[in-house]
């Protein structure tokens, strides 16, 4: 599962991790839009209101069930096709680095239909080209409603190129992932 998240992002994620349950099946995978120079705050403060691990990824780990990754400050991250992580200081992507795009692109060549990608409130059209992808690779696309969002234009922005499954809540989504089953 891939998730992409900007401005807002804190009280999203807080919202929807802090209630999934310690054997959650799947491992997670964010790019929360950061400053270059931003520390480990994200994945420490996550870590204290989930059940589940959180940590930032790191080059070349095998990505494994049950834990919460974040993209590291100032990195792409990259999913590659054996299921191991790749960090870049590739250019910027729609001003971003890391890039939801970037991650969603490559989750949809690396898991095709055994791929969920969620956007979340933000203030740009980052992870719309990205969810797409996921959409024509088979995976199921899930977009937080623009009415709930802190910031609407990301999940605006995903609906109008993306066409998601599932057009939801934070509280919805939280539900939906807790019973969705692999």
């Amino acid at each position: 599962m891939v998730i992409g998240v900007s401005a807002g992002g804190l009280k999203a994620l807080s919202t929807i991790f802090s209630h999934l349950p310690a054997k959650f099946p799947f491992s997670v995978i964010v790019v929360q839009h950061t400053h270059p120079t931003s520390d480990d705050f994200l994945a420490r403060h996550l870590n204290e209101v989930c059940r589940l691990k959180v940590k930032q990824a790191d080059e070349k780990e095998r990505i494994v069930s049950g834990v919460i990754y974040i993209a590291p400050p100032n990195y792409h991250l990259l999913i590659e096709e054996d299921k191991t992580f790749s960090l870049t200081v590739d250019a910027p992507v729609n001003f971003a680095r890391p890039s939801i795009d970037v991650l969603f692109e490559s989750a949809a060549d690396a898991y095709k239909k055994n791929l969920i990608g969620i956007i979340l409130t933000g203030g740009n059209d980052d992870g719309s080209r990205g969810l797409k992808s996921i959409r024509e690779s088979g995976g199921l696309a899930i977009v937080q409603d623009p009415k709930t969002a802190e910031v609407e234009a990301m999940p605006l922005a995903a609906l109008a190129a993306a066409s998601p499954d599932y057009v939801l809540s934070l509280e919805k989504i939280e539900d939906f992932l807790k019973r969705f089953k692999p």
